[in-house]
């Protein structure tokens, strides 16, 4: 029904910037919340992102706000996260999520997803 696709990630220095797009095909429904996913090797998945299909409800987890900024082109099926200030920590693999959740923080609650795409911050 619908396929994401992540691409942009990369190996980028502490300090630097990564712009990730998820990009929809395939039938997208009105209404679809699109959310940032991150997991790192023996760590749990954690919520980045996330914004609704109006632009207008947009949510960041504590440990990216104020760092990292979500937004959507919906001509394009397009959503962007835009990540400044990148840490060490914030290594892993970066996957996007699509739906109508009845949670936007809980990955169970989004029925598609990408494959995802590496992001790698050096020290």
């Amino acid at each position: 029904q619908v396929q994401l696709v992540e691409s942009g990630g990369g190996l980028v220095q502490a300090g630097g910037s990564l712009r990730v797009s998820c990009v929809a095909s395939g039938r997208t429904p009105s209404g679809y919340t699109v959310a940032w996913f991150r997991q790192a090797p023996g760590k749990e998945r954690e919520f980045v992102a996330a914004i609704r299909d109006t632009g207008t409800g947009v949510y960041y987890a504590d440990s990216v706000k104020g760092r990292f900024a979500i937004s959507r082109d919906n001509a394009k099926n397009t959503v962007y996260l835009q990540m400044n200030s990148l840490k060490p920590e914030d290594t892993a693999v970066y996957r996007c999520a699509a739906g109508r959740p009845y949670s936007y923080t809980k990955g169970g609650a989004y029925a598609y997803w990408g494959q995802g795409t590496q992001v790698t911050v050096s020290s």
